[in-house]
Protein backbone atom coordinates (compact mmCIF):
# COMPACT_ATOMS: atom_id res chain seq x y z
CA UNK A 1 0.00 0.00 0.00
CA UNK A 2 2.89 2.60 0.89
CA UNK A 3 4.70 1.76 -2.30
CA UNK A 4 1.54 2.18 -4.05
CA UNK A 5 0.78 5.64 -2.40
CA UNK A 6 3.89 7.01 -3.13
CA UNK A 7 3.38 6.10 -6.88
CA UNK A 8 0.26 8.14 -6.60
CA UNK A 9 1.92 10.83 -5.52
CA UNK A 10 4.38 10.92 -8.02
CA UNK A 11 2.48 10.88 -11.06
CA UNK A 12 0.22 13.66 -9.61
CA UNK A 13 3.74 15.56 -9.43
CA UNK A 14 4.92 14.19 -12.74
CA UNK A 15 1.61 15.62 -14.28
CA UNK A 16 2.08 18.97 -11.85
CA UNK A 17 5.19 19.67 -13.70
CA UNK A 18 3.98 18.91 -17.10
CA UNK A 19 1.65 21.56 -16.94
CA UNK A 20 -0.78 21.73 -13.97
CA UNK A 21 -3.27 19.08 -14.81
CA UNK A 22 -4.93 16.82 -12.71
CA UNK A 23 -3.97 12.97 -12.87
CA UNK A 24 -6.99 11.93 -14.68
CA UNK A 25 -8.67 7.86 -13.42
CA UNK A 26 -7.07 6.80 -16.27
CA UNK A 27 -3.69 7.85 -15.59
CA UNK A 28 -3.99 6.38 -11.79
CA UNK A 29 -4.99 2.84 -13.01
CA UNK A 30 -1.90 2.79 -15.08
CA UNK A 31 0.60 3.57 -12.05
CA UNK A 32 -1.18 0.65 -10.00
CA UNK A 33 0.77 -1.21 -12.42
CA UNK A 34 3.56 0.08 -12.14
CA UNK A 35 5.22 1.13 -15.39
CA UNK A 36 8.92 1.92 -15.63
CA UNK A 37 7.92 4.80 -18.12
CA UNK A 38 4.74 6.52 -18.70
CA UNK A 39 4.41 8.94 -20.97
CA UNK A 40 1.06 10.67 -21.18
CA UNK A 41 1.67 12.64 -24.40
CA UNK A 42 0.63 15.83 -22.90
CA UNK A 43 2.58 18.19 -22.73
CA UNK A 44 1.53 21.82 -23.10
CA UNK A 45 2.32 23.32 -26.62
CA UNK A 46 5.75 24.59 -27.48
CA UNK A 47 7.76 22.21 -24.78
CA UNK A 48 10.00 19.91 -26.43
CA UNK A 49 9.66 17.64 -23.38
CA UNK A 50 7.49 14.80 -22.05
CA UNK A 51 7.90 14.06 -18.22
CA UNK A 52 7.89 10.27 -17.05
CA UNK A 53 4.58 10.48 -14.73
CA UNK A 54 6.17 7.12 -13.09
CA UNK A 55 8.77 8.89 -11.68
CA UNK A 56 11.21 7.11 -12.91
CA UNK A 57 12.65 10.23 -14.90
CA UNK A 58 12.93 8.91 -18.38
CA UNK A 59 11.71 12.00 -19.64
CA UNK A 60 11.26 12.03 -23.35
CA UNK A 61 11.88 14.70 -25.87
CA UNK A 62 10.11 16.07 -29.18
CA UNK A 63 12.20 16.16 -32.45
CA UNK A 64 12.69 18.59 -34.36
CA UNK A 65 13.58 20.81 -31.74
CA UNK A 66 10.67 23.31 -31.58
CA UNK A 67 8.69 22.59 -29.56
CA UNK A 68 5.92 19.83 -28.74
CA UNK A 69 3.46 19.23 -31.74
CA UNK A 70 -0.45 19.76 -31.52
CA UNK A 71 -2.60 18.05 -29.04
CA UNK A 72 -5.62 16.43 -29.48
CA UNK A 73 -8.52 14.60 -27.45
CA UNK A 74 -8.57 10.49 -26.29
CA UNK A 75 -12.23 9.12 -25.68
CA UNK A 76 -12.05 10.25 -22.13
CA UNK A 77 -11.16 13.63 -22.64
CA UNK A 78 -7.77 13.52 -22.12
CA UNK A 79 -4.72 14.90 -24.34
CA UNK A 80 -2.07 13.56 -26.72
CA UNK A 81 0.36 14.25 -29.51
CA UNK A 82 -0.49 14.67 -33.12
CA UNK A 83 2.71 13.59 -35.25
CA UNK A 84 2.86 15.00 -38.79
CA UNK A 85 3.91 11.53 -40.31
CA UNK A 86 7.17 13.24 -41.97
CA UNK A 87 9.72 14.51 -39.63
CA UNK A 88 8.47 14.55 -35.66
CA UNK A 89 9.09 12.07 -32.86
CA UNK A 90 9.27 11.42 -29.46
CA UNK A 91 12.80 10.14 -28.17
CA UNK A 92 13.39 8.72 -24.59
CA UNK A 93 17.30 7.83 -23.84
CA UNK A 94 17.98 3.94 -23.06
CA UNK A 95 17.52 2.54 -19.78
CA UNK A 96 18.07 -0.90 -18.91
CA UNK A 97 14.82 -0.49 -17.48
CA UNK A 98 13.17 -0.25 -21.27
CA UNK A 99 14.79 -3.22 -21.76
CA UNK A 100 13.84 -7.36 -21.92
CA UNK A 101 15.87 -8.88 -18.81
CA UNK A 102 17.23 -12.21 -19.10
CA UNK A 103 14.13 -14.53 -18.44
CA UNK A 104 12.41 -11.72 -17.94
CA UNK A 105 9.24 -9.76 -19.68
CA UNK A 106 8.35 -6.64 -21.10
CA UNK A 107 4.77 -4.72 -22.09
CA UNK A 108 4.61 -2.04 -24.62
CA UNK A 109 1.44 -0.20 -24.38
CA UNK A 110 -0.02 2.65 -26.04
CA UNK A 111 -2.91 4.03 -28.07
CA UNK A 112 -2.51 5.16 -31.18
CA UNK A 113 -4.86 6.72 -33.68
CA UNK A 114 -3.96 6.55 -37.51
CA UNK A 115 -4.76 9.78 -39.24
CA UNK A 116 -4.41 8.15 -42.35
CA UNK A 117 -4.57 4.95 -44.19
CA UNK A 118 -1.78 5.49 -46.84
CA UNK A 119 1.37 6.81 -45.04
CA UNK A 120 3.16 9.31 -46.56
CA UNK A 121 6.65 8.27 -45.38
CA UNK A 122 7.09 4.54 -44.93
CA UNK A 123 9.60 1.77 -45.65
CA UNK A 124 10.00 -0.29 -48.91
CA UNK A 125 7.80 -2.81 -47.56
CA UNK A 126 4.74 0.19 -46.72
CA UNK A 127 5.07 -0.06 -42.62
CA UNK A 128 6.22 2.45 -40.48
CA UNK A 129 7.03 2.20 -36.98
CA UNK A 130 4.75 3.72 -34.32
CA UNK A 131 7.09 3.00 -31.78
CA UNK A 132 10.49 0.99 -31.45
CA UNK A 133 13.81 0.46 -29.52
CA UNK A 134 16.43 -0.36 -32.64
CA UNK A 135 18.91 1.01 -34.44
CA UNK A 136 22.06 -1.31 -36.85
CA UNK A 137 23.64 -3.47 -34.32
CA UNK A 138 21.30 -3.12 -31.52
CA UNK A 139 17.71 -3.93 -32.41
CA UNK A 140 15.46 -4.72 -29.48
CA UNK A 141 11.61 -4.13 -30.45
CA UNK A 142 8.96 -2.70 -31.96
CA UNK A 143 5.59 -2.01 -33.18
CA UNK A 144 4.63 -1.27 -36.87
CA UNK A 145 1.74 -0.49 -38.76
CA UNK A 146 1.24 -1.16 -42.34
CA UNK A 147 -0.23 1.08 -45.14
CA UNK A 148 -3.76 0.39 -46.87
CA UNK A 149 -1.98 -0.70 -50.22
CA UNK A 150 1.46 -2.07 -49.86
CA UNK A 151 4.51 -4.69 -51.01
CA UNK A 152 3.84 -7.24 -48.39
CA UNK A 153 0.10 -7.58 -49.52
CA UNK A 154 -0.98 -7.02 -44.94
CA UNK A 155 -3.38 -3.84 -45.65
CA UNK A 156 -3.44 -1.69 -42.34
CA UNK A 157 -1.79 -4.28 -40.38
CA UNK A 158 -0.67 -3.89 -36.86
CA UNK A 159 1.20 -5.64 -34.92
CA UNK A 160 4.67 -6.35 -32.73
CA UNK A 161 8.12 -7.29 -33.50
CA UNK A 162 11.21 -8.55 -31.25
CA UNK A 163 14.53 -8.88 -33.06
CA UNK A 164 17.87 -10.23 -31.76
CA UNK A 165 20.39 -7.14 -31.33
CA UNK A 166 21.93 -7.99 -35.08
CA UNK A 167 18.69 -7.75 -36.73
CA UNK A 168 17.20 -9.31 -39.44
CA UNK A 169 13.71 -11.20 -39.61
CA UNK A 170 12.29 -10.65 -36.42
CA UNK A 171 9.79 -12.79 -34.57
CA UNK A 172 6.11 -11.40 -34.65
CA UNK A 173 2.38 -11.17 -33.72
CA UNK A 174 -0.22 -9.42 -35.37
CA UNK A 175 -3.99 -8.39 -36.13
CA UNK A 176 -5.45 -7.57 -39.37
CA UNK A 177 -9.02 -5.70 -38.79
CA UNK A 178 -10.41 -3.58 -41.06
CA UNK A 179 -9.47 0.49 -39.76
CA UNK A 180 -10.82 3.69 -39.75
CA UNK A 181 -8.82 6.80 -39.73
CA UNK A 182 -9.15 9.07 -37.08
CA UNK A 183 -10.39 6.22 -34.92
CA UNK A 184 -8.54 5.29 -31.76
CA UNK A 185 -6.63 1.87 -31.25
CA UNK A 186 -5.30 0.47 -27.95
CA UNK A 187 -2.31 -1.60 -28.38
CA UNK A 188 -0.60 -3.98 -26.04
CA UNK A 189 2.70 -5.85 -26.98
CA UNK A 190 4.06 -8.68 -24.93
CA UNK A 191 7.68 -9.61 -24.84
CA UNK A 192 8.11 -12.49 -22.34
CA UNK A 193 11.06 -14.84 -22.38
CA UNK A 194 10.34 -17.21 -19.27
CA UNK A 195 10.48 -20.08 -20.98
CA UNK A 196 7.45 -22.74 -21.28
CA UNK A 197 6.63 -25.81 -23.31
CA UNK A 198 6.58 -25.36 -26.86
CA UNK A 199 8.25 -22.11 -26.46
CA UNK A 200 11.58 -22.59 -25.10
CA UNK A 201 12.56 -19.00 -25.93
CA UNK A 202 9.29 -17.01 -25.05
CA UNK A 203 6.71 -15.70 -27.08
CA UNK A 204 5.96 -12.37 -28.49
CA UNK A 205 2.11 -11.09 -27.87
CA UNK A 206 -0.27 -8.49 -29.19
CA UNK A 207 -3.71 -7.33 -27.90
CA UNK A 208 -6.32 -4.82 -28.89
CA UNK A 209 -8.84 -3.38 -27.31
CA UNK A 210 -7.71 -5.45 -24.04
CA UNK A 211 -7.76 -8.56 -25.75
CA UNK A 212 -4.94 -10.97 -26.92
CA UNK A 213 -5.02 -11.29 -30.55
CA UNK A 214 -2.32 -12.98 -31.36
CA UNK A 215 0.97 -15.45 -29.59
CA UNK A 216 3.93 -16.18 -31.48
CA UNK A 217 6.98 -18.03 -29.95
CA UNK A 218 10.47 -16.27 -30.04
CA UNK A 219 11.80 -19.29 -31.60
CA UNK A 220 10.00 -18.01 -35.20
CA UNK A 221 13.12 -16.50 -35.79
CA UNK A 222 15.57 -17.63 -33.30
CA UNK A 223 15.05 -14.94 -31.77
CA UNK A 224 17.06 -14.45 -28.20
CA UNK A 225 16.14 -10.47 -26.68
CA UNK A 226 19.04 -8.33 -25.32
CA UNK A 227 19.67 -4.95 -23.90
CA UNK A 228 20.56 -2.67 -26.42
CA UNK A 229 21.72 0.80 -26.81
CA UNK A 230 19.22 2.68 -28.95
CA UNK A 231 17.10 5.22 -27.67
CA UNK A 232 12.74 4.37 -27.45
CA UNK A 233 11.18 6.64 -30.16
CA UNK A 234 7.53 6.91 -30.60
CA UNK A 235 5.97 7.65 -33.98
CA UNK A 236 9.48 6.07 -35.50
CA UNK A 237 11.83 3.33 -34.48
CA UNK A 238 15.16 4.65 -36.47
CA UNK A 239 13.81 7.62 -38.68
CA UNK A 240 13.52 5.44 -41.93
CA UNK A 241 9.53 5.96 -41.43
CA UNK A 242 7.16 8.00 -39.59
CA UNK A 243 3.63 7.53 -38.03
CA UNK A 244 0.91 9.78 -38.94
CA UNK A 245 -1.42 10.60 -36.26
CA UNK A 246 -2.31 10.46 -32.70
CA UNK A 247 -0.13 8.57 -29.95
CA UNK A 248 -1.15 8.77 -26.39
CA UNK A 249 -0.29 7.13 -22.69
CA UNK A 250 2.75 5.48 -23.70
CA UNK A 251 3.73 3.02 -20.85
CA UNK A 252 6.36 0.19 -20.66
CA UNK A 253 6.24 -2.61 -17.70
CA UNK A 254 9.23 -4.69 -16.66
CA UNK A 255 6.73 -7.49 -16.62
CA UNK A 256 3.90 -9.30 -18.63
CA UNK A 257 0.85 -7.41 -18.11
CA UNK A 258 -2.25 -9.92 -17.85
CA UNK A 259 -5.22 -9.64 -20.54
CA UNK A 260 -7.57 -8.41 -17.50
CA UNK A 261 -5.14 -5.39 -16.59
CA UNK A 262 -4.99 -4.44 -20.08
CA UNK A 263 -8.62 -4.62 -20.83
CA UNK A 264 -9.26 -2.45 -17.62
CA UNK A 265 -7.44 0.00 -18.70
CA UNK A 266 -9.08 -0.02 -21.94
CA UNK A 267 -12.47 0.12 -20.40
CA UNK A 268 -11.20 3.01 -17.88
CA UNK A 269 -10.40 5.23 -21.50
CA UNK A 270 -14.53 5.11 -22.32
Amino acid sequence: MHTLRVGLLAVIAGLSAAGGAQASPYDMLVLQDRPALYLAMSAPPGSAVEGDLSGGGRTGRYFPQSGSPPKTRMPNGDTATVFDGYTQYLEVRSSPALSVRPGGALTLEAWIRPDTLQFPSDESDGYVYWAGKGEPGQHEYAGRMYSLTNSASRPNRISGYAFNLAGGLGSGSYFQDRIKARQWIHVAVVIDTRPRTGAPTGTIAIFKNGVLRKTTPLSQFDVVPEAGNAPLRIATRDLGSFFKGAVGKVAVYRRALTEERLKAHFEKMK
